[in-house]
């Protein structure tokens, strides 16, 4: 799948996985996090108020907070190679983590998400194929489990157009809720009967649908942080619950300006949640 200029590998492990994309130079990102049970790393930075709107790798990672130590190993690797915000002490990567809580949160000995950060982002660098389904972040997704369900996630692609620009939607899903088609209903689990309450969570915190967005349009922060909103209309159109409390659902959007034409920012939006949806349905 065309991820427009950016490069993108995965580490793959036992129930886990981390997934790294590493957008070109001078990419400005943004986002939001609208779920209640977040594990990000440096995403702070991405508020369009913050000083620095360059992004040089986004990780998606299996294991909860513990996942988030992939970040480590991405930016030792892109430091080593001398990539990162200039500084008087040498490059600083800007490099945003996103976690969901997956099985190898409760494994005796976890995995060395540090290493696997390290192992994703040289696969891109390398261009390794890269390949959607039960791979990297989303290895260990499931979803449905609203209802005692444990139906499979992974990670889905889509892609569109606005006018002259391109964007691309990645998702790793792990929602608390069904994926559903454009009809409200659940693709992979039988219909939801009107009015009925959702089962008790077993583990309430075990969810997270984390998200990317592309495009080559040439967009400032703001316009950014726009675009990561109408990519959470994509979350309600295909998850069902979608940002509940028990979710820590967050996107990030990235525009690397290649596009140098001016481009209808609301028709991008539409076209926005509309390709996010597709991805995220694109896993059941």
């Amino acid at each position: 799948m065309n991820l427009l200029s950016a490069r993108a590998g995965h580490w793959t492990s036992d129930g886990t996985g981390v997934t790294v994309i590493l957008p070109p130079p001078g990419t400005v990102g943004s986002g939001e996090i609208r779920g209640g049970a977040p594990a990000t790393r440096e995403f702070a930075l991405l508020e369009p108020t913050r000083l620095v709107d360059r992004v040089d790798a986004v990780v998606l990672s299996g294991g909860s907070a513990f996942g988030l130590a992939a970040g480590d190993g991405v930016m030792s690797l892109m430091r080593a190679r001398g990539l990162g915000l200039p500084t008087p002490a040498g490059p600083v990567p800007i490099v945003v983590g996103l976690s969901l809580f997956d099985a190898s949160v409760a494994a005796p000995v976890r995995p060395d998400f540090a290493e696997g950060g390290r192992r994703a982002a040289q696969a891109a660098l390398d261009g390794a194929p890269f390949e959607t389904g039960r791979v990297g972040a989303g290895t260990g997704a499931t979803t449905g489990k609203w209802r005692e369900r444990l139906d499979p996630g992974g990670l889905g692609v889509a892609e569109g157009r606005a006018g002259e620009a391109s964007v691309v939607a990645l998702a790793a899903v792990n929602a608390w809720g069904d994926v559903i088609g454009p009809d409200g209903r659940p693709l992979t689990a039988p219909p939801v009967t009107p009015g009925a309450a959702p089962a008790p969570p077993p583990f309430p915190t075990a969810n997270t649908t984390i998200a990317v967005v592309l495009t080559d349009a040439r967009l400032d922060k703001v316009a950014c942080n726009w675009l990561a909103q109408s990519a959470h209309t994509g979350f309600a159109r295909a998850l069902h619950p979608a940002h509940t409390r028990y979710d820590g659902d967050a996107v990030i959007a990235l525009a690397t300006g290649e596009r140098k034409a001016p481009v209808d920012l609301e028709h991008l939006r539409t076209v926005t949640a509309d390709v996010m949806a597709a991805a995220i349905r694109s896993t059941a």
